[in-house]
């Protein structure tokens, strides 16, 4: 059943939870403009089922959390030149509303799972709140290094075009990118493709997130120096076929993060097909143990 925690900035968050409350929690972090249920449900419960108390939740300015829009609004041009002043709020910011839920919930360590943005997060959790983290794993994502974990054109591209305002336009155009930066050797039925980017727009239609979330991103200084300080079990997973973040991005991670572990998957693109949530549930399982 969803839930909300507010903390001290205002920002409500949208969470939900799978398992038992007994177990200890695998707090899950999703990525650019997405929501929590693109966690799709059958992973959270293989987690669950390897005895996680798994909490899923909409970042700031996604889903049913709190939308960011009534202060000033991110100059993208400025900050893609390197004046990242104009950005609402950075990295560090929606790592600290994974924080507050965590105090919400009265968790005063979780395992921390981050997908691309997402990723990108559960670092800076990891570097800035080590204390908070019992074990560390970015999925498709990026140390923010510039150098590392670019897009090809075509999913670039995809990514950065407007949402129609047209229901189904919106949908086509959601199964579109969706089919671009998927994941090759495991490709989406399309009918059940669609079910599940039409359920997402139905829950939440909003896309002016997508923006200031992005501008986060490109705003937060490289990630490289904290991750080197980071002293905690790292499992680093990445597509070896992932168009939107390279998979450069991913042996960024694990070269920065001391004794971090690499899991490089063929025919894995920017999506976590169902074949492959077993194995991925065992190796975050696994580095989970690490933490003792």
């Amino acid at each position: 059943m969803p839930r909300t925690a507010a903390n001290s900035q205002g920002v409500e968050i949208e969470y939900d939870a799978f398992g038992s409350p007994d177990d200890p929690v695998l707090l899950l972090v999703m990525g650019l403009g997405a929501q929590l249920t693109g966690w799709r449900e059958g992973f959270c419960e293989t987690l669950a089922a390897r005895g996680f108390r798994v909490v899923r939740f909409d970042n700031r300015d996604a889903g049913l959390s709190t939308f960011m829009d009534a202060g000033p609004q991110p100059d993208l041009k400025a900050i893609l030149h390197g004046d990242p002043s104009s950005a609402p709020y950075l990295l560090a910011d929606m790592a600290l509303d994974a924080l507050s839920l965590l105090d919400a919930l009265g968790v005063d360590r979780a395992h921390a799972v981050g997908a691309s943005m997402g990723g990108m997060i559960v670092q800076q959790l990891a570097i800035d709140h080590p204390e908070r983290v019992l074990s560390l794993c970015s999925i498709m994502s990026r140390p923010g290094d510039r150098a590392s974990g670019n897009s090809t054109p075509e999913a670039g591209g995809v990514l950065m075009r407007e949402r129609p305002a047209d229901r189904e336009q919106a949908i086509a155009a959601g199964v579109a990118a969706s089919q671009v930066i998927g994941s090759p050797g495991y490709p989406d039925d399309p009918e059940e493709l669609r079910e599940r980017v039409a359920a997402a727009l139905d829950r939440q239609s909003r896309s002016d997130g997508f923006g200031r979330q992005f501008a986060a991103i490109v705003a937060s200084p490289d990630r490289t120096p904290g991750l080197r300080g980071v002293d905690l079990p790292t499992l680093v997973v990445h597509g070896a076929d992932d168009p939107l973040i390279d998979r450069s991005g991913g042996e960024a991670t694990a070269k920065a993060v001391p004794g971090a572990e690499l899991l490089v998957i063929p025919g894995m693109g920017h999506s976590l097909p169902e074949a492959l949530w077993a194995g991925v549930a065992d190796a975050i399982a696994a580095n989970a143990r690490r933490a003792g």
